[in-house]
């Protein structure tokens, strides 16, 4: 990444002194991506990003963002599983479902965490997990998230914030399949696993994050 005068990170960081220290709404706690009877003042966003563990994570410290889901996006229900995923065989790509404030967390600026946490250059990787479950992709909800989607990816492009050319994909939200139980909150029930400390950590402790335990917030 080059250094410009506003990387993605400086840009995502300058606009949170302005957000609450607490999420604006109560958090969604029933896990299932059905549920109607969301606030009205949440929106939802889907993302592919990588490994949905620590994609979830990224956003889930982030202000604004009320609660999150992880699960499968791209195909049908009878492939959305862990396990037929993982092999290669599937459209489906990991993916994190959003619940955000759009008054504390607009979608730009949702837009700006996406980009920060991952590398939208690579196609079908993010660093050594390969393969089309993940892919960069916004799975846009309406022609607003769409527009905006492009918009900020041609803002990035004309900054030169990436050396290669971003290759996120923009496409309409498909049916969303929530993944098991214990990919949930992965991050905070397994800070032990390998993966987790060797990936996913020290992108949080660059970023000045928390580091999650075992049961925390």
């Amino acid at each position: 990444m080059k250094a410009i005068q506003l990387t993605i990170c400086s840009l995502f960081l300058a606009v949170l002194p302005a957000f609450s220290a607490e999420p604006a709404v109560p958090p969604i706690t029933e896990k299932n991506p059905d549920v109607k009877e969301i606030p009205d003042n949440v929106q939802v966003a889907t993302f592919g990003a990588g490994c949905f563990w620590c994609v979830e994570e990224f956003f889930h410290q982030t202000p604004g963002v009320a609660s999150t889901l992880s699960g499968y996006m791209g195909d049908t229900k009878e492939t959305a599983e862990y396990k037929k995923v993982s092999s290669g065989r599937t459209k489906h790509v990991e993916v994190v479902r959003v619940y955000f404030d759009p008054k504390v967390l607009p979608f730009d600026k949702l837009l700006d965490r996406f980009f920060e946490l991952h590398d939208p250059t690579t196609l079908n990787r993010q660093g050594y997990d390969r393969g089309i479950r993940y892919r960069s992709v916004v799975f846009y909800e309406n022609d607003m998230q769409k527009l905006a989607t492009e918009k900020k990816i041609k803002e990035l492009t004309a900054a030169e914030a990436f050396d290669d050319p971003i290759v996120t994909a923009i496409e309409p939200a498909m049916e969303f399949y929530l993944a098991e139980e214990y990919h949930q909150n992965y991050a905070r029930e397994n800070p032990d696993n390998p993966y987790l400390q060797n990936v996913l950590f020290p992108k949080l402790k660059k970023l000045g994050l928390k580091i999650p335990t075992k049961g925390g917030e």
